[in-house]
């Protein structure tokens, strides 16, 4: 064989070679997961009290809970009238994707979802605000995902929080100080979960000083930094309403939630006192909201223009 046939079967047997590498699986590389790539699961970090069959019958009988509020919000200084909702409903979630499920699936987390609205005027112009927050009913510790919109006429803002190995925060305002932020939080209560847990399990609201992060509502509102700050806590009865306080000394605000002491702990209002206003003029107000009518619906199919009249049924 002369030297160039031998070097045409090296190269022959070369290819052969680096084709059967390219087709034969790595025994070193494990196979590709189905779910989504960088997507981190929630860890579980205790096992949820179980739920009563009284809890299963109110809640999975594929109703709403939807109640009506006559609001009074303080914003620039003064006392605004509006209406407040709060929606409460159980529904499937994606724990990876964390979004709703489209169907019946072994890994979907259960949660109960707060959507909480808030309408009213400043003058010439109106404020629409809108926070979610989906509470784990089985298994986890933290609410999964929390989101808060608030349009104006000046313009609008978003922030989106993700319960992952860290809560990941994305914040997207029109205020150029705050602009498009991404933060990264240690895990600590968070002012919106509790509303869920009031409805869930009251007797595991925390009690006494601890970290807290606000309401993503309140901190856009109030320009505040995104992060946990020290609270003081406490729960109160006063007959059949349980009062559960929150104080953030640094903030100079007090929430309060007015909710049934027994099942199904529904809340009949709050009271939030904060300091408004600038220089001479800043002074004390306090926010409200009083229920003036609850409903159970599967308001979702109720979307005809004859539907309409359910909104004179909740004074809307």
């Amino acid at each position: 064989m002369n030297k160039r046939s031998l070097i045409g079967l090296h190269l022959l047997t070369l290819v052969i070679l680096l084709a059967y590498a390219c087709n034969e699986p790595s025994k070193n590389v494990p196979p590709r997961s189905a779910e989504p790539e960088n997507s981190t699961p929630v860890k579980a970090t205790y096992n949820s009290p179980k739920l009563s069959d009284e809890f299963k019958a109110y809640w999975y009988a594929g109703e709403a809970e939807i109640t009506s509020y006559e609001l009074k919000q303080a914003r620039y200084g003064e006392i605004r009238e509006g209406n407040s909702t709060l929606i409460f409903v159980t529904e499937p979630f994606l724990k990876f994707k964390q979004v709703k499920a489209d169907g019946k699936k072994k890994s979907n987390v259960p949660v109960l979802k707060l959507n909480s609205t808030k309408n009213y005027l400043t003058g010439i112009y109106p404020y629409s605000i809108m926070s979610s927050s989906f509470y784990p009913l089985r298994d986890l510790k933290h609410a999964i995902k929390l989101s808060t919109s608030v349009q104006e006429w000046c313009g609008h803002v978003y922030v989106q929080l993700n319960n992952r190995e860290n809560f990941d925060i994305k914040s997207h305002s029109y205020f150029e100080n705050e602009a498009d932020q991404e933060i990264k939080l240690d895990k600590n209560y968070l002012e919106n979960e509790l509303w869920n847990m009031i409805r869930v399990w009251p007797e595991e609201l925390p009690l006494g000083e601890i970290k807290l992060i606000p309401s993503l509502e309140h901190l856009r509102m109030a320009h505040k930094e995104i992060k946990a700050y020290t609270a003081t806590t406490s729960l109160e009865e006063n007959g059949n309403l349980n009062i559960y306080k929150i104080h953030y000394p640094d903030l100079e605000r007090t929430l309060s939630i007015h909710f049934s002491s027994a099942f199904p702990y529904s809340i009949e209002g709050w009271e939030e006192e904060t300091v408004g206003g600038y220089g001479e003029n800043k002074k004390k107000l306090i926010s409200s909201a009083k229920k003036i009518k609850r409903i159970k619906s599967p308001y979702w199919r109720q979307n005809s223009n004859a539907d309409i009249i359910w909104r004179d049924s909740l004074g809307l």
